[in-house]
């Protein structure tokens, strides 16, 4: 699938609240790193903000990549998505992605179900959720 050009009549109107917080991002930041990944092809030189931007947008084309015939609970999809635009990646090696990806949604199944369950039941991330899953998700950081 193209993120970026991939088109549905439905659109975001079949994506529950806490999805679109994390999906509009997740298009925009995906976009810019298409679009700089075409021109960083003829550039020699870049500044650490491009770099940064381009790191990113790896990170983010990986948390995409999705076992097949494995489905995932879109509050897992959420709390994943919401690490990745989040910057919580950014320092992760490229090839680790996919273990803290594991890691992580294990940790939050261990550690707390309240985060995931809140998503869930209200199909939003509320402040007080996203301040839980801030928290777990820098405590696993400090344990990966």
């Amino acid at each position: 699938m193209n993120v970026g050009l991939s088109v549905s009549r439905v659109g975001s109107v079949a994506q529950i609240k806490a999805m679109k917080k994390v999906a509009g991002k997740l298009r925009l930041e995906l976009a810019q790193f298409r679009e700089l990944a075409a021109f960083v092809q003829f550039a020699s030189d870049l500044d650490k903000s491009t770099q940064a931007q381009i790191e990113r947008g790896m990170r983010l084309t990986e948390i995409l990549k999705q076992e097949q015939y494995c489905p995932m609970p879109v509050e897992r999809q959420v709390a994943i998505l919401y690490a990745a635009v989040n910057g919580f990646l950014d320092d992760i090696a490229l090839d680790r992605i996919k273990d803290f990806e594991i890691g992580l949604l294990e940790y939050l199944d261990n550690q707390s179900q309240t985060a995931l369950q809140s998503i869930k039941e209200t199909k939003d991330i509320t402040e007080q959720t996203e301040q839980e899953l801030k928290n777990l998700i820098g405590e696993y950081k400090k344990i990966f």
